[in-house]
């Protein structure tokens, strides 16, 4: 079992590998008390220049009683599962309809801000992003007496909740590459010789920089700072042999199953989809050292259905909604009780949070340092 966080020692561990990556340094990973005051990745460049007139900020003040609440979602299988695990039974038990809208970007946000013109209430974003508009003063306060703060592993900011993380790394084709025939850590990965073969990297620096110093032998304690021109040293190194950079999720499965690259870097949960019915191929994945991202959520500044808003936040990490939700999808509950109730067939797919080779990627570092650090990573992808 690798969610087993019930004991004080456990829980003290695994909380341990989360201050990693919410520390503005990196060397502690997540080293914030709930409801602190957290800083994020920048804008993208286009997001960052799409608006640049003061932020105006037109609310009723008071938010009257509603039987509706809108949540951004990403569309697809999740949002399949989501809807049947979570939103459907909130809609049951509370009376409140979850109208749901397609996954915005920060600019869209921001407009919606600055106009003062706010349609959605609950936005579900990556870390990085969630973070950098709380820095920037987007989303509502939060009340910590909604949340069970003792059974959370990674314990609300002042404004932004994580309700799950979810893993990346290496995927491969089992009918291709038996035991030992295939990387099973980021060392293994990046070494081309013991393991020849067509690579897929994802076309993001954060994730992709962090494997390239775990692969040249940094020790996850002291991946952050980056060294950026490190990572791009050991990226040359086998940059011949990566054959293909997927935009998507979906293509780093699909490139696997079609036989076009060996190796993928991609998510624990989307391997897990193939062995379901109607995933197609079934790959296989290795839990022997990943990269663990926060995937969070927000009820924006101004939201015409707060209330609502934060009554679904509280109940999406309730235990045995965490439960419900990553028994279908495969991802890492938040609620430490929720892993006590996953069966042994969803506890295979999940990343033991005590293990030290695992990193969780700093949302504090990224929101500092995206937008340079993405461009210089474009440009050499292209050279």
């Amino acid at each position: 079992m690798t969610f087993e966080l019930g004991s004080d020692a456990n829980r003290s561990s695994a909380m341990r590998l989360v201050r990693i990556a919410t520390s503005r340094n990196g060397r502690t990973l997540m080293n914030r008390r709930p409801f602190s005051t957290v800083s994020r990745r920048s804008f993208l460049a286009c997001a960052s220049r799409a608006i640049v007139a003061p932020m105006v900020m037109k609310t009723s003040g008071a938010f009257a009683d509603s039987d509706i609440v809108t949540l951004t979602s990403t569309g697809g299988s999740y949002q399949e599962n989501v809807t049947r695990t979570v939103l459907t039974p909130f809609t049951e038990e509370t009376g409140i309809k979850v109208n749901i809208v397609p996954m915005p970007n920060m600019a869209k946000i921001k407009a919606q801000l600055l106009t003062g013109n706010v349609e959605w209430d609950v936005v579900n974003l990556p870390g990085t992003d969630a973070q950098f508009g709380s820095k920037q003063g987007y989303w509502e306060k939060l009340d910590p007496s909604m949340f069970d703060l003792s059974d959370l592993v990674v314990p609300p900011t002042r404004d932004v909740v994580t309700a799950q993380l979810y893993a990346q790394g290496i995927a491969w084709d089992p009918e291709k590459f038996g035991p030992r025939q295939h990387p099973a850590n980021f060392a293994e990965f990046f070494d081309i010789k013991a393991f020849p073969g067509r690579r897929a990297l994802r076309p993001d620096g954060p994730s992709t920089l962090e494997t390239a110093l775990l692969g040249d032998g940094v020790a996850p304690k002291d991946i952050y700072p980056l060294d950026v021109d490190r990572a791009f040293k050991v990226l040359g190194r086998i940059k011949p042999s990566i054959a293909a950079w997927p935009a998507t999720t979906t293509q780093s499965i699909s490139l696997l199953q079609t036989g076009e690259v060996d190796f993928s870097m991609t998510y624990s949960n989307r391997v897990k989809a193939t062995m379901e019915r109607g995933g197609g191929k079934p790959m296989a994945f290795s839990l022997d050292q990943t990269l663990i991202f926060t995937d969070q959520f927000v009820v924006i500044k101004g939201a015409p259905n707060k209330a609502n808003g934060m009554k679904l936040l509280a109940y999406l990490v309730r235990p045995e909604v965490q439960a419900r939700l990553e028994e279908a999808v495969g991802l890492i509950p938040v609620s430490m009780k929720a892993g006590a109730m996953l069966s042994e067939a969803a506890r295979k797919w999940q990343p033991n949070l005590r293990d030290p080779k695992n990193l969780v990627i700093s949302d504090p570092y990224w929101s500092d340092n995206y937008e340079k650090v993405q461009s210089r990573f474009k440009e050499w992808i292209q050279t």
